[in-house]
């Protein structure tokens, strides 16, 4: 494990115990009871969908698998993600493994994982774009045009940074492909090349590329839901177009920040700034970040719990079929 994600880990801990602490654990408190148990149970169904229809778009660029696969795989992309933040990477790796153990060849899979990714990162550029659209529309106070505009040229830098990426990406294939299993790149019998095959064979399927972009604009669009439910049973209830633009802009700020794992302290500061400028008091923006966190837990534990079961048992499968047959040894 590298020292920099645990280094920058342990700081946004600190950060987000410094902003409980300055703010009032009580006054946190009060605002989490205040979304209930109810609300929780909403914000966590309602992501759930989400995630649901997520796997749709995924599986919308593999049109020769079971609609389940994909679904399932997001899940496992998703938990892994979120559970396991020391390893971001690790949940697009499970993600792909869990499909291609569900029966969709390796190669497709990691293809569609990488047009997947794409996809949703594009969407999330234009939700994050519709965001400072609309709140030039709001002129919210607090928030300068500068700000803006500052936005739309660091989503413009992250489009940049994420086509030289790409380019550069095929390390990550081969990482991807180790952990597979060993002899995988064998199996698919060109490695990289294979790879480019699918993913010019997935390029050219333009109906499922256009749904798939479709789906995730909007699950962006739809994830807003989630806080303006929140709040509505916390008894703050903000217009659905206010919460969008906190929202999109927080999910841009955890995009510009990937270097932290999974934004620990990033996001509650983004939340404070920007639900400022709504009018949520600091100690509700912290409450709804934590509900956020919490929610990935109750989704995301069980899928890892499960992931391990299919995993375990897949092992002790291998392992029984390998031992050698015990001998009967008869008495004379």
């Amino acid at each position: 494990m590298k020292l920099l994600p645990v280094l920058l880990i342990a700081a946004g801990i600190a950060a987000m115990a410094a902003l409980v602490l300055h703010f009032g654990a009580g006054a946190v408190a009060a605002a989490l009871l205040a979304v209930g148990l109810a609300g929780f149970a909403a914000v966590t169904l309602i992501h759930t969908a989400l995630i649901a229809v997520m796997g749709v778009a995924w599986g919308a660029l593999l049109p020769d698998a079971k609609p389940w696969i994909a679904i399932w795989g997001r899940f496992v992309r998703d938990a892994g993600s979120e559970v396991l933040p020391l390893s971001q990477v690790g949940g697009y790796v499970l993600g792909t493994r869990a499909v291609a153990l569900a029966g969709v060849p390796a190669t497709k899979g990691a293809a569609s994982t990488i047009v997947d990714v794409t996809l949703e990162f594009v969407g999330q550029l234009a939700y994050v774009a519709l965001g400072l659209v609309w709140l030039l529309h709001l002129r919210a106070e607090g928030i300068a045009p500068q700000m803006v505009v500052l936005g739309l040229v660091g989503a413009s830098c992250l489009a940049v940074a994420f086509i030289v990426v790409q380019r550069r990406g095929m390390r990550y294939v081969d990482r991807i492909a180790r952990i597979l299993g060993q002899g995988w790149a064998e199996r698919t019998a060109a490695g990289a090349a294979a790879l480019h095959q699918a993913l010019e064979a997935i390029y050219r399927r333009q109906g499922g590329i256009r749904l798939s972009l479709l789906l995730h604009f909007a699950c962006w669009i739809a994830s807003a839901s989630e806080v303006w439910v929140a709040l509505w049973f916390a008894g703050q209830p903000l217009p659905f177009g206010s919460v969008m633009v906190i929202e999109s802009l927080v999910y841009a700020i955890r995009t510009a920040a990937f270097v932290v794992p999974n934004s620990v302290g990033v996001q509650e500061g983004a939340y404070i700034l920007l639900g400022g400028a709504f009018g949520l008091g600091p100690e509700m923006a912290l409450a709804l970040s934590f509900l956020k966190r919490a929610r990935d837990l109750a989704i995301g534990l069980p899928v890892i719990a499960l992931w391990q079961a299919i995993e375990g048992g897949r092992l002790w499968r291998r392992v029984s079929a390998k031992a050698p047959a015990t001998p009967i040894v008869g008495r004379e």
